[in-house]
């Protein structure tokens, strides 16, 4: 069971998720994975690995062990919110994939194959390829998350990669409005904010 609240997707990009698993959403700073039971949980919120997969991993690895792999996980997220702060805002050029390699080196961990399963829908039962890996141990649940933020470098706009303007927030998410209007991680958090500050001090002026 967690010790956290909820974990906050609202960056429309699964990358800048992992990303913002840590952050201020109201006063003092949360880390949904500062311990390998928190970076289960995560993984489980994220849809990151199947359930099954967590709870078979989680059934043989020691806690140390787990808390080492949050540690890891950690290490590349504060990596990777440092490369994004670099470069938000403005197109990606070709000359950064010099910084990526803390990045290319998990990936060369990866065991991914393909399955041919039978799948159900409206149209009735058919076979359909699945993309799945194997799940060894403990260290392989970084692998999604590598995936995840290597997508993200490649396919999304870094133009359009911004940071919530809350004052105390530490949120980061893809701007996929059609205008590119967005500026807070949630109307209903630091946009709210926001419009009450607004609205406070429109009553001081008016004072």
């Amino acid at each position: 069971m967690s010790h956290h609240p909820p974990a906050i997707f609202i960056a429309d990009s699964r990358g800048v998720d992992f990303l913002n698993s840590v952050a201020t959403p109201v006063d003092a700073e949360v880390d949904w994975i500062s311990d390998g039971e928190g970076l289960v949980d995560w993984l489980a919120q994220a849809k990151f690995v199947p359930v099954k997969e967590l709870n078979e991993i989680k059934a043989r690895t020691k806690p140390a062990e787990l808390d080492r792999v949050a540690g890891e996980a950690r290490e590349l997220r504060e990596w990777c919110r440092g490369f994004v702060r670099k470069h938000i805002g403005k197109s990606l050029k070709p000359e950064a994939l010099a910084e990526l390699d803390p990045l290319n080196k998990l990936l060369t961990r990866d065991e991914v194959f393909s399955q041919i399963h039978c799948h159900h829908d409206d149209g009735g039962d058919h076979l359909k390829l699945y993309t799945t890996r194997h799940w060894r141990s403990a260290g392989t649940l970084l692998l999604p998350i590598g995936e995840a933020l290597a997508k993200f470098i490649c396919e999304e706009n870094f133009s359009d990669v911004k940071a919530c303007e809350g004052s105390s927030c530490t949120l980061m998410f893809a701007d996929h409005t059609r205008r590119r209007a967005r500026r807070w991680c949630s109307m209903a958090i630091c946009g709210n904010r926001a419009k009450q500050a607004a609205h406070r001090e429109r009553l001081r002026n008016k004072g």
